[in-house]
């Protein structure tokens, strides 16, 4: 009787074991890396202490971001992108446009235990290079209106993968940012635009 109880547990053990091995070995096969390709909308909370009502467009963006994970739950994510063009405007009406290079690296945490889907959370910063900045000539004549060339600032970010096939991935990622740039009038200080985008991520990832 002792012997029939023992075999059937550990007849249970062994399918126990199997059970919680399966995962393990999927999770073995994944490699650290990560890459995804996402089509984003930047949706800029603009505000400004200039008093002209200052802000730039909204705009789907191009994105790509490359992760690495140092285990199954911790990774760091360079997300890149190609200068993009934005048109400046004073409450509401086009005054101008630029270009910026908004790279940002987060390190994030991914939740593993809920079974294929994989959401995440992150923190990290962002680095904003403002160039072409250019203004209409009337606006050149009467303000004589500068921005500063660049913007630190910080990021946040949730997202979550669903797997679609071998080693690839639907994602869904949103990221608020703080970017801003000095506004400055015949060489003097007139104020702060704050573009503080909200970017909402859907694109496909390649886990190798």
């Amino acid at each position: 009787m002792k012997t029939t109880n023992l075999l059937r547990a550990s007849s249970v053990a062994l399918l126990v074991a199997g059970a919680l091995a399966a995962p393990l070995a999927v999770q073995a096969q994944e490699g650290p890396w990560l890459v995804r390709v996402r089509a984003v909308n930047l949706d800029p909370r603009n505000s400004d202490s200039t008093g002209l009502g200052l802000g730039i467009n909204n705009k789907t963006i191009p994105e790509v971001d490359i992760s690495y994970f140092f285990t199954p739950n911790i990774a760091a994510e360079l997300v890149l992108t190609v200068p993009q063009k934005q048109t400046v405007s004073s409450n509401g009406v086009a005054i101008g446009s630029l270009r910026h290079l908004p790279p940002t690296l987060t390190l994030q945490y991914h939740f593993t235990d809920l079974g294929t889907i994989k959401p995440y959370v992150g923190a990290g910063i962002n680095y904003t290079k403002f160039t072409s900045v250019q203004f209409t000539p009337a606006v050149v004549a009467a303000l004589s209106p500068t921005l500063s060339n660049d913007s630190v600032g910080f990021a946040l970010q949730a997202g979550v993968d669903v797997p679609i096939g071998k080693n690839m991935v639907l994602n869904f990622d949103i990221k608020k940012v703080q970017i801003k740039t000095t506004v400055n009038s015949f060489g003097a200080k007139a104020g702060t635009l704050k573009v503080d985008p909200l970017l909402v991520g859907v694109g496909i990832g390649w886990r190798f």
